[in-house]
């Protein structure tokens, strides 16, 4: 069976939903690098952090958070597919906010690799990431 940057990027999401304090092992297409991870002042709410790099063409599936996620774009061009609106492609130093429990999907659209920094405001203990059919 041949891997698809999709079934690739499906396969990063499910390890980080079953394992939300561990790191994933990387998938092809989609690095994922844990930065930080911690308790707020606001019981049971956690921040994390982490830089997500994409190979060309690479999909992140629908997916939520049980929080909010902020998305700075570090390198290349992305596509922000929110349920609800209309897809937003955002370049280099563009800011996108993403209400809890929206759903989602990323794609690398820009000929070459793109990052993200992503920080979130999440419910602690609870899957980083659940995949949206």
């Amino acid at each position: 069976m041949k891997t698809t940057p999709i079934m690739a990027a499906a396969a990063m999401i499910i390890a980080s939903a079953l394992a939300p304090h561990v790191a994933p092992a990387q998938a092809p297409g989609i690095k994922r690098t844990d930065l930080l991870r911690n308790d707020l002042s606001v019981p049971g709410r956690e921040a994390i952090q982490v830089l997500v790099g994409f190979a060309p063409g690479v999909i992140a599936p629908n997916h939520t958070h049980p929080g909010e996620e902020i998305v700075f774009v570090v390198e290349g061009a992305l596509e922000y597919a929110l349920e609800g609106r209309p897809p937003v492609t955002l370049k280099v130093g563009d800011v996108l906010f993403i209400p809890a429990g929206t759903p989602h999907a990323v794609k690398n659209v820009g000929g070459g690799n793109a990052s993200e920094l992503a920080t979130y405001v999440v419910e602690k203990g609870k899957p980083l990431l659940t995949l949206v059919e």
